[in-house]
Parts: structure tokens; C-alpha cells; sequence
């Protein structure tokens, strides 16, 4: 009964699984030949009896182990014979956050997952691929979290991929060996990969779409800026997240390294000596160094996350990732000119609001470690006290942080961290021949998955990474799918605008939502308020973000409105 009535809502809201794409015989067990040899994938059946292809693990790049480890991927070798891709391969070793726990998986990790709904080589299906977040030291690109049915209510084709993570993926030496990147070098390599195979899926290489939250989305708007990944997609959706954001710039990332050697049992100063060590170990080993290698002001400053991409010193045959600072790039308009989807929720802080509880009598005394690290490096001590005595007062007036102000707590949390440099980066990027679309989530339902989970369903707003679950099936919100027509018809409109923006560069190209998405521009800085409403706006957060803005103009650092700055 489940089945039908689901089958029924798809029909009702007009998804259209296009005979056009099914006129091949379904295949049990598809055969389809790669540039290094067969895979044998299996036929899956989405919600409504539709058959759909999966072909998973498939390896993108040689595996980076012994003395490939911490160096830029390699791509794969051709295999004999047909090669299964009928499960998940490892995922990366990590520590993963959510659970506190290492996993081992294994170094023999970078794989593809592809799902299609055609194997036609003439099919030309748009194509999706995802880059997972986890703070760039945990997670993969599996289905258990990023199940393709939801985006399967349309016509495309979803890939999710697995990188090095943490020590493994971006330890940084500033030597020829490891200049640091090699995680998100594994994402061009991947990206690379399905520029040469996709069309043999049913997909077209001439319209791929990039799309990640959180750190995930710093790593698609780290792609819009690099030269390695130039003509390798074709329009961004970034989640949650940019390049420029304290959280994705790696600092002092030698000095970590050794660090790393250190509390690991070798005390050197020769970065070979180290190298050498580092490739003895077990590679869990490697895992969670972020915290047992971060200093006590990172302990009270930003976010935990400090083996992310760097920008690389430049060596003689050395491919670089990232030469010059993401904000001088992107103001420079140094960056892969192409359609943006681009966006926060309303409510990213409340995955913070414990830990900011837990040391709230701390920074009531010390708010200037609200300043984030782009500032504080650049202010002297004074100066910055005074930042963080504005910060506190501009939120809380003359309360303390407490739980009576919690609801202030997650506006700062959310503005430092997601909100204030999601628009920098959009007024930097923004030009009049590219078209961006910005947005803030607000929904507040079942499938909030987060915030719910974490007992903060009384509170206002979308929870960071709650978005995740409006466009992935899993285990986590199936059944909350499954016996709402609510949820179902939410989560057909939101996946129809992100599938269009793939399709066309436009999340309302048709206009069959009732809805026309405006693009932004510089001067109304236009956004779609995504709720049960649906309705547009202009300057989200203006008076929390020109805050920040007067701050980082008064630092020297760039801002979005250099004219109003009282320097």
C-alpha cells in the first residue's frame, strides 16, 4: 500500500520518468565498458517500482598507498575480465565526529558511485555529482547517507565519490613531495574521470553540475577557483559553506605536521625524517590529529578544522591545486565563470549551541575569541578586544550568554561561520553575465533530521546539514518519507529546483512551482526563502551582516562595502 500511494503522489506532481531513456531493454546485471575495462553493475528499483542503475566503487585513481601515500592520486590501471561494482568500495580511514568512533575502511579508498536511470550513451541525462562534507576528516560519498531516489524524481544522474581525509588527505610539508591538497586533488581526479566515462551511463559530459554542504561546498567553490579544475563541470550548488570561510583555509600547516610527528611518538625537525615516519604507520593512526594537534588559542577560536586545503607553494613539475588566498582570487576574478546555487540555513548555530553553552561563562569574560582567525591575525590586541565586546553587545546587549540567550547564540554562531561569508564570497564573485541564485532554508519538519536528533526540535529555524535530508534518501528520514504526503511533496519541489538549476543553470525555468527564483544582484541582493511559503527577499540578515562587514572593513581585511568602512 506504501508502494502505490507513493507511486501515485510521483505521478500527481508530474515527475516523468521519460519513456525515451527506457526504450533499452532493463538489464539485471548491466555490463558497461570504461576506458580501463568492464563493470558489472546491478538494477535497483526506486520508490515506485522504476528501475534504475547502480554501479558502485568504482575505483577513480590508483590506491594511494606506500610511497603514493600523501601524494597527488594517480589514475587508475586498466583491469582484465569484468570488475564487479556491485558494492560500496572502503570508505577512507577517519575519525568520524558523529559518532565518535575511528573507522579504519581502508587507503584503498577513492571510488565513484553512479547511479542512472539510462545506460544510452546518447542520452545526454544531466549529471550531479556530490562531494560530501565532514569537516574534511570524516564521511563518504556512500548510499546509506546519499541515496540518489529522492533526486530520481527527476531526470538525472547522480554521482557521489569518496577522498583522502584529514592527515591523508592534506597534510601539507610545503615540499615538491607533499605541498599539500591531495584530498581535493583526489576530487579533480574524480572529477576528471567522469569527463571521460559519464556519457558511457547515459550522462553528458557537457553538463555536469557540482554540488556539496559544509565543507563539501568550501570544496566546490574551491573548484570554481582552481586552474587544475577548469572544464571539468559546468555549474556549482554550494550548501552551507565557501571557500573563503575561516574554516576552509588551512594555516601554519607545517608546524602542525610536525606537531603531528610529535604526538605520535617522533620529535624531529627534518621534514623526511617525518615524511618517512608518517609512511610507517597504520594509516588510522593518521586519523584525528585535529584535535590532539590543536593549540589552546585554536581551541577557543572558529571551528575544529584545521587539516583543510592550502594554499601551496609553487614547485617545478609539481601540478598545484591553489597558488594564491581564496579571497584574493575570487576578487581578482580569478576564478571558472559559471551558473552559482549558492545558500545557508536559517539556523546553522544550533549544532553549536551546546558546546557555546559549556564555555559560555568563558567567553562572557573573553568575547574577543568570537573574532574570527581572518581577523584576529591581522589586529592587535586592543583592537581585537574591542571586536569581541561589539560582537557580544551587538547580540546580547547587556545580557550574558547564557541559556536565556540562547537564540542569540545560534544567530552569531550561524553568521561567523555560514552567513556572513556566504554573501562576501557571492558580492566578490558576482558579476553581470553570471547568474546566481541565493538562498536561505527554513524549513521545519520531520525530516530535520539534526536538529531533531540532537533535541532541539523546539527551536526556531534549520539546523546545519538539516538540508541534507530533503534531497538524500536513507535510513534516517525513510519514515518520515514514506508516511507523509507532506514530506513527499516538500521534498519533490525542493529536488525539482535543484535538478533544474542542473539542467538549465536556472531553478525556475519553467515556472511550474509557482515560483520565479530571481537572480541576485549586487544592488537588491536578491534571495529565495525556502519554506512551505516559497517567497523572495531581499538582503538576508542585512543589519547582522553589515555588521561583519563594518568589522572585517575595520580589520583591513576585504569587504563588501570598502566605501563605508570608518578605517
Amino acid at each position: 500500500m506504501r508502494v502505490v500511494v507513493i507511486f501515485h503522489l510521483v505521478v500527481s506532481l508530474g515527475a516523468c520518468f521519460c519513456a525515451s531513456n527506457h526504450t533499452n531493454t532493463v538489464q539485471e546485471n548491466p555490463i558497461v565498458t570504461v576506458n580501463e575495462g568492464k563493470l558489472r553493475g546491478s538494477m535497483k528499483t526506486l520508490l515506485d517500482r522504476t528501475p534504475y542503475y547502480s554501479f558502485k566503487g568504482i575505483p577513480y585513481a590508483q590506491p594511494p598507498i606506500g610511497e603514493l601515500r600523501f601524494r597527488a592520486p594517480l589514475p587508475p590501471k586498466p583491469w582484465q575480465g569484468i570488475r564487479d561494482a556491485l558494492e560500496h568500495g572502503p570508505v577512507c580511514p577517519q575519525y568520524d565526529t558523529t559518532i565518535s568512533q575511528f573507522v579504519e575502511g581502508s587507503e584503498d579508498c577513492l571510488f565513484v558511485n553512479i547511479y542512472t536511470k539510462s545506460l544510452q550513451k546518447n542520452a545526454k541525462i544531466p549529471v550531479m555529482v556530490y562531494i560530501h562534507g565532514g569537516s574534511f576528516m570524516s564521511g563518504s560519498g556512500d548510499s546509506d547517507t546519499y541515496g540518489p531516489e529522492y533526486l530520481f524524481l527527476h531526470n538525472v544522474i547522480l554521482v557521489t565519490l569518496n577522498y583522502r581525509l584529514e592527515a591523508l588527505g592534506f597534510l601539507c610539508l610545503d615540499t615538491p613531495e607533499v605541498p599539500g591538497n591531495a584530498g581535493i586533488k583526489d576530487q579533480v581526479l574524480a572529477l576528471r574521470w567522469i569527463k571521460r566515462n559519464i556519457a558511457k551511463f547515459g550522462g553528458d559530459p557537457d553538463n555536469i553540475t557540482i554540488f556539496g554542504e559544509s565543507s563539501g561546498a568550501g570544496a566546490v567553490t574551491y573548484h570554481m577557483l582552481s586552474p587544475m579544475s577548469k572544464g571539468l563541470f559546468h555549474k556549482v550548488i554550494a550548501q552551507s559553506g565557501t571557500a573563503i570561510a575561516d574554516w576552509a583555509i588551512g594555516k601554519d600547516a607545517v608546524n602542525r605536521a610536525f606537531r603531528s610527528g610529535k604526538v605520535l611518538g617522533k620529535e624531529t625537525n627534518d621534514k623526511g625524517e617525518l615524511l618517512a615516519y608518517f609512511r610507517s604507520l597504520p594509516a588510522i593512526n593518521l586519523a584525528n590529529l585535529t584535535s590532539k594537534t590543536s593549540t589552546a588559542e585554536e581551541n577557543l577560536r572558529g571551528l575544529p578544522e584545521y587539516f583543510v586545503p592550502v594554499v601551496e607553494k609553487k614547485f617545478d613539475g609539481v601540478e598545484p591545486f591553489m597558488t594564491e588566498d581564496p579571497v584574493d582570487a575570487v576578487l581578482a576574478k580569478k576564478y571558472n565563470n559559471m551558473p552559482l546555487l549558492i545558500g545557508y540555513n536559517s539556523a546553522e548555530g544550533l549544532i553549536m549551541l551546546e558546546y557555546q553553552l559549556k564555555k559560555a561563562e568563558f567567553m562572557n569574560k573573553h568575547p574577543s575569541y568570537f573574532i574570527p582567525r581572518e581577523i584576529a591575525e591581522k589586529v592587535e590586541e586592543q583592537k581585537l578586544k574591542s571586536f569581541g565586546d561589539r560582537v557580544k553587545s551587538f547580540y546580547v546587549g547587556n545580557k550574558s550568554l547564557s541559556n536565556d540567550t540562547a537564540i542569540e547564540i545560534i544567530n552569531m554562531q550561524t553568521d561567523i561561520h555560514f552567513g556572513y561569508n556566504t554573501h562576501r564570497f557571492i558580492q566578490f564573485y558576482k558579476d553581470k553575465d553570471t547568474p546566481v541564485y541565493m538562498y536561505r532554508f527554513d524549513y521545519e519538519t520531520d525530516l530535520n533530521v539534526v536538529k531533531n536528533s540532537i533535541g532541539l526540535r523546539h527551536m526556531k529555524g534549520a539546523c546545519h546539514a538539516d538540508d541534507l535530508f530533503y534531497l538524500f534518501y536513507n535510513e534516517f528520514n525513510k519514515d518520515y518519507y514514506n508516511g507523509q504526503e507532506k514530506l513527499r511533496e516538500i521534498v519533490f519541489k525542493l529536488t525539482k529546483l535543484w535538478t533544474d538549476f542542473a539542467r538549465t543553470g536556472n531553478p525556475t525555468p519553467d515556472g511550474s512551482l509557482g515560483i520565479t527564483w530571481k537572480p541576485y544582484s549586487i544592488s537588491k541582493r536578491e534571495y529565495m526563502k525556502l519554506n512551505e511559503q516559497f517567497s523572495s527577499g531581499q538582503y538576508a540578515e542585512r543589519e547582522r551582516i553589515e555588521f561583519w562587514d563594518q568589522l572585517y572593513c575595520e580589520a583591513g581585511r576585504p569587504c563588501m562595502n570598502n566605501k563605508k568602512c570608518n578605517l
